[in-house]
């Protein structure tokens, strides 16, 4: 498939104020699901992060996904590089499958290791088809030339979809750079992104993402929402918080915990994905509806910005 193939011209659609108000519904019997971007799917406002399941059992997998269930989760997000996340994920799923979302997600740049790992991962996952399959961790002009190019992993993506084995594509990326380049290569409907208040008071980090991605009606997934800063050094004692990779706000910091992910939502995200530990998601879980009945409290702003001239140098990447 040719590069130029994929560049698609731009959908003009009335452009939405990033930093405006948003006005969610949280009425008991519609729910607080909400439109993925263009997906046409409606998702909880909270998705469950594969790491979530990672090395805590199986049994510890089953009884996390059954609670997030109860709960009304219902878009789940793993990829292969998340240790034993896919085996144990997709035994918790099995009894679920035809009432969730799932997305999966691939690291190689080429086919010729794409492939094989795609194949896998419907085996784990114990499926036929994803909801969302992600080009993921885009981070180097590399990255956007190799998965774009001949032979590039773009080329098995788009046959997915053809075929039907995939419902959507997205990506996933820490650079905002190569993330608005990939965004104008192709038609993508959702982008997974660190939406952070720290990084975003520290260099604005997500706001150009988010008013690109609302323009390009692109489904806008959260990640980072309640990372506090960067783990010192490997001597910091990690607690229940060892799967994170950065450190996440404790959940004894409610306020702290509640103000930064409102502020990921004033932003512009659709829905957060958590850290990957189940004290962070039952946190998010647990006050949603708070979270999205109220704006950004001055109050809030004040702690957020307080805070910041603690962990700023300390920043997560």
């Amino acid at each position: 498939m040719k590069r130029r193939e994929f560049i698609q011209g731009a959908t003009s659609l009335a452009a939405l104020s990033v930093m405006g108000s948003l006005n969610y519904s949280c009425d008991h019997e519609a729910g607080l699901s909400r439109k993925l971007g263009k997906t046409g799917f409606k998702v909880f406002p909270v998705g469950y992060g594969g790491i979530v399941s990672m090395s805590d059992g199986q049994e510890a997998s089953d009884r996390y996904v059954s609670w997030a269930i109860d709960r009304g989760i219902n878009y789940f997000d793993v990829a292969p590089s998340y240790g034993d996340a896919e085996e144990k994920l997709g035994n918790s799923l099995k009894a679920y499958r035809k009432n969730i979302y799932l997305a999966c997600k691939t690291v190689n740049r080429l086919c010729k290791e794409a492939e094989p790992e795609f194949e896998k991962s419907f085996k784990q996952l114990h499926t036929d088809y994803f909801d969302v399959y992600q080009l993921h961790s885009l981070s180097t002009q590399e990255d956007v030339d190799q998965a774009f190019g001949p032979g590039g992993t773009m080329e098995m993506m788009v046959k997915a979809r053809q075929e039907g084995r995939v419902r959507k594509l997205g990506i996933t990326a820490h650079s905002e750079e190569i993330a608005l380049k990939a965004m104008a290569m192709y038609d993508f409907d959702t982008v997974l992104f660190p939406v952070n208040w720290m990084m975003n008071m520290l260099n604005g980090m997500g706001t150009s993402l988010c008013r690109d991605a609302r323009k390009r009606g692109m489904g806008l997934l959260a990640m980072k929402s309640q990372i506090h800063r960067r783990w010192f050094d490997r001597s910091e004692d990690r607690g229940d918080y060892r799967k994170s990779w950065c450190k996440p706000i404790h959940t004894d910091r409610k306020e702290l915990g509640i103000a930064a992910i409102r502020y990921t939502f004033r932003l512009g995200a659709d829905i957060i994905l958590p850290p990957g530990n189940f004290k962070s998601f039952s946190f998010a879980v647990d006050h949603i509806e708070e979270i999205l009945n109220q704006p950004v409290s001055s109050d809030e702003t004040a702690l957020l910005e307080n805070e910041f001239s603690l962990v700023k140098d300390y920043p997560f990447f």
